[in-house]
């Protein structure tokens, strides 16, 4: 929506939260009126915006609706909420925070999706942004609201994407946009991996053919939504490359451009794992379409280390490594990690709340990588039920306790990792408290 028709609307912003007070100014300096709602009952207005908006603690917003011109909900509510099908129900639209900064951007965007690698792939561009002299925002799902961008002096906006985000957008449109990859996540609140995929496919959807779209060419779900595409489609992975790109091999990544080709060395790159040669792949391609030279993009990979509680190695007591993966919250992040590992050495910490997902596409990973598996809380059942028959699988209800239990059935040359395929919620706030518990107990063992 143009900033010219906020003026003067009334519009509903649910959250009050960092994206929410972020609507909420930008809302209040396009001319709109807010409310801003926020269902927690100990919700408490900002200082700098308690004068400016009608708040309401405690209420989800279904009451608020009627009258609205707009309704702009934080990503963490879903579509099935009440306040979102009383919008859809009176005709009030509804948009997404990235929906209104996307609109309002003078500069060009870069957008990344994707169920694993996000975060990783977006820190890599806009580093190697940087090292080219760029001015760029580097936001979006890392944390930082994408409105931020508006407010300060860049010339690039590069951002992650996550589906709830991409739920509410009609004209969101990134000069160069990327999936990848797809695997189980957020069944919970997409319902099935066809729905997940055609959310995650609107970041591409009002693309043009002047516009570039990198996607994960091994994997078969994101090729199939980018039959679709009309931006110039260039790929990155393992299979043989056809047309522009990058290949990954044992010992380098091999890219394709319009006037050249060359290879970047691997043993000289920071980040280790399956993984991250594919985030670095996509990062370079994603970096090349912005024109950054080749040079600059290849300097960033020798001192990139990676992102925290992101295959973090936190302590070594006794001969056993301790890797902090928290931010593996699917299974897919699971599968990733572990190729990472010898076979036999990794004493295995997952669990928490499952989203949905089964845990049965890890089993022939974990059984090859794990030598027992520790699982903590809610998803400790199903955790049991997928591997026991080809791992030992002990269960426990609290994370302490499963830390200790994992902990005695480690022995010198193990890896501790905590990959839980789970979201953190049922015993942490998030993943970052989750991964510094972790590395508290990890640390504390050699205190």
């Amino acid at each position: 929506m143009k900033e010219a028709a906020l003026q003067g609307a009334e519009v509903l912003v649910i959250g009050n939260g960092r994206t929410g007070n972020s609507v909420a100014k930008y809302l209040l300096g396009c001319g709109s009126e807010v409310v801003l709602c926020d269902q927690s009952p100990q919700a408490v207005c900002a200082p700098d915006l308690a004068t400016q908006v009608k708040f309401h603690a405690g209420n989800e917003g279904a009451g608020l609706v009627a009258g609205k011109s707009l309704v702009v909900p934080s990503p963490g509510v879903p579509a099935t909420a009440p306040v979102l099908l009383r919008a859809r129900d009176l005709g009030v639209p509804v948009l997404s925070e990235i929906e209104l900064a996307a609109t309002a951007l003078k500069v060009p965007l870069l957008a990344i999706t994707g169920t694993n690698g996000k975060s990783t792939t977006t820190e890599l561009v806009g580093a190697m942004l940087r090292a080219a002299g760029r001015r760029p925002f580097v936001g979006g799902n890392l944390g930082t609201p994408l409105l931020l961008a508006l407010e300060n002096d860049v010339d690039t906006v590069v951002a992650e994407i996550s589906s709830f985000q991409l739920e509410w957008v009609e004209d969101f449109h990134p000069r160069v946009a990327a999936i990848l990859n797809l695997t189980r996540d957020h069944l919970d609140r997409h319902g099935d991996m066809e729905s997940y995929g055609e959310i995650k496919a609107r970041i591409f959807q009002r693309q043009t053919p002047d516009d570039v779209l990198i996607i994960n060419r091994d994997d078969a779900e994101v090729r199939r939504l980018a039959d679709t595409a009309s931006g110039e489609v260039h790929s990155f992975g393992r299979s043989p490359l056809l047309g522009r790109g990058a290949r990954i091999h044992d010992d380098r990544i091999e890219v394709v451009g319009a006037s050249e080709t060359f290879a970047v060395p691997l043993v000289s790159a920071a980040l280790d794992g399956a993984h991250n040669e594919e985030n670095m792949a996509a990062a370079l391609l994603l970096a090349l379409a912005l024109g950054v030279p080749q040079a600059a993009a290849v300097s960033v990979l020798d001192g990139f280390v990676g992102l925290p509680h992101r295959m973090e190695r936190v302590a070594e007591v006794a001969g056993v490594t301790f890797i902090d993966d928290s931010k593996g919250t699917n299974v897919g992040a699971l599968c990733k990690s572990l190729t990472g590992f010898p076979q036999g050495r990794v004493i295995l910490l997952a669990g928490g709340r499952a989203k949905g997902a089964s845990f049965l596409p890890a089993r022939e990973l974990v059984a090859e990588h794990a030598r027992a598996v520790v699982a903590y809380g809610e998803a400790a059942d199903a955790i049991g039920d997928a591997w026991s028959s080809v791992v030992p699988v002990q269960k426990e209800a609290k994370f302490s306790d499963a830390f200790t239990a994992a902990w005695e059935l480690s022995v010198a040359g193990d890896t501790l990792l905590l990959s839980p395929a789970c979201a953190s919620q049922d015993q942490f706030i998030n993943y970052q408290e989750r991964g510094q518990a972790f590395a508290a107990l990890a640390q504390g063992l050699d205190s």
